[in-house]
């Protein structure tokens, strides 16, 4: 049940590397107000930074809305990380462990899905992506 000091959706800016610090210290503050254990509010940081982090490497700049979601079993947050980027070319490809068009690792979209409970993603060409995962309160 959602307490009435608690903010139930907080924007970030994602336009520099502080903005990604800002959002993942802003979304496990929230997790832990919610009463997520310190474990899973981690987690949800973790998810957090990643999906922060190919906003900036991939479009320059978006946003990341944090959520409190309740349903009947419980609370959660819900992670909606868009922006107006170029979108993902082959997102079948994008979800696949170890790909990356960056250089990277390529465990951030493929690592987000497994760390929530609920994960979506949309991209458009030309357009942008959005990806919305949730997190359970366990």
């Amino acid at each position: 049940m959602r307490t009435p000091d608690v903010a139930s959706d907080v924007m970030v800016a994602i336009e520099s590397e502080a903005d990604i610090v800002s959002a993942r210290a802003r979304g496990r503050q929230l997790a832990i107000q919610i009463g997520f254990t310190p474990t899973r509010a981690t987690l949800l940081a973790t998810a957090i930074s990643e999906l922060a982090r190919n906003i900036l490497l991939y479009a320059g700049h978006g946003e990341i809305l944090l959520s409190i979601v309740e349903n009947a079993t419980g609370s959660g947050i819900r992670v909606t990380a868009q922006d107006h980027g170029p979108g993902i070319a082959d997102l079948a490809q994008a979800l696949r462990d170890g790909y990356s068009t960056s250089g990277r690792m390529g465990l951030g979209l493929p690592g987000v899905r497994r760390l929530t409970d609920r994960f979506e993603v949309r991209s458009t060409s030309g357009l942008g992506t959005v990806v919305a995962a949730t997190m359970w309160r366990h």
